[in-house]
């Protein structure tokens, strides 16, 4: 599958790759899994699921945090169609501490892997609360992926 014509055919662009903020690198090659550092994407809102954030609004800004990791996977692979499968996705989901849809919002993320990767974009997964994130963040994922 040509993930480039794939996205191309959603109309999907890949945001510019951010350099790193703090002292982390960005992603990790080792062996055939990338590593990919903990990303929240490019935000129009900030704030708790639960509070400010509606689990609609927390759905696309996974989608949009995994949109971003794309485009680290391009840059730290120089193709995507290297990828072989998304192995694993962690979610974190800055709510309030009553807020129990932290799957639903993850699937954001987990929705736009299969959309671009097929079954092979389906991850082991899990999708956690936290009391907050960087910078209030509503939303940061992390994943990890098999490459060839």
């Amino acid at each position: 599958m040509n993930i480039e014509h794939r996205l191309s055919e959603l109309g999907i662009s890949l945001p510019e790759f951010a350099e790193a903020k703090a002292n982390y690198a960005p992603w990790v090659l080792h062996g055939n899994v990338l590593y990919l550092s903990g990303i929240g994407g490019r935000f129009p809102k900030f704030g708790k699921l639960g509070r400010e954030i509606s689990v609609e609004e927390g759905y696309a800004l996974a989608m949009e945090a995994a949109l971003s990791h794309v485009a680290v996977m391009k840059r730290a692979l120089g193709d995507l169609d290297r990828v072989e499968r998304v192995i694993r996705v962690i979610g974190y989901v800055n709510s309030t501490p009553d807020f129990a849809d932290h799957p639903q919002v993850i699937d954001g993320a987990t929705d736009l892997y299969t959309e671009l990767f097929g079954k092979a974009g389906l991850p082991a997964r899990a999708a956690v609360g936290m009391a907050s994130l960087p910078f209030n963040i509503p939303v940061e994922i992390e994943t990890m992926v098999a490459v060839r």
